[in-house]
């Protein structure tokens, strides 16, 4: 008998936008707390993270600006759809990328928020360097050449 195959981490929310305006220097996976409501509304599919960023709020590191839709048969019971939601990470991490925002001015952008696993709600921040439009420019350039070169290549045989 053969193991059964874990199932694969399909992403809730992906921030696409955030590759294109930003050059990701560091990935990290933190925990984020949630409220039922909340956590049955990912579970749905539905989110949007285009908007938001991390940052410090009273020693701790909060997500600004996600939003998670009302669950609706949650009825009166629902939560607050962009309320700040407080991000679970080890005490050095914080401390290390709290200080690279005050120090070196890059921003910790959400990539993606995932289910792990285990079921839990993980969020993957990338820390940030924001890119000028000549950068995004010479980006495009590079993606269009790589794939007119694959198309040479595909074409000779």
């Amino acid at each position: 008998m053969s193991r059964p195959q874990e199932p694969a981490i399909r992403p809730v929310a992906q921030n696409r936008r955030a590759r294109f305006d930003y050059f990701i220097e560091d990935r990290i996976e933190a925990g984020i707390v949630l409220s039922g409501t909340e956590v049955k509304a990912l579970r749905l599919g539905r989110a949007n993270i285009q908007d938001s960023y991390a940052g410090e709020m009273e020693g701790e590191l909060w997500l600004f600006n996600l939003y998670i839709p009302e669950y609706a048969p949650a009825n009166r019971f629902n939560h607050e759809t962009r309320r700040p939601r407080k991000l679970l990470v080890h005490r050095k991490e914080r401390d290390r990328l709290l200080g690279a925002v005050k120090r070196e001015g890059v921003t910790l952008v959400p990539l993606s928020i995932y289910f792990n696993r285990k079921g839990i709600a993980k969020i993957d921040l990338g820390l940030a360097r924001g890119k000028k439009q000549h950068d995004k420019r010479e980006v495009q350039k590079q993606r269009d050449w790589q794939r007119e070169k694959q198309r040479l290549l595909r074409d000779r045989g």
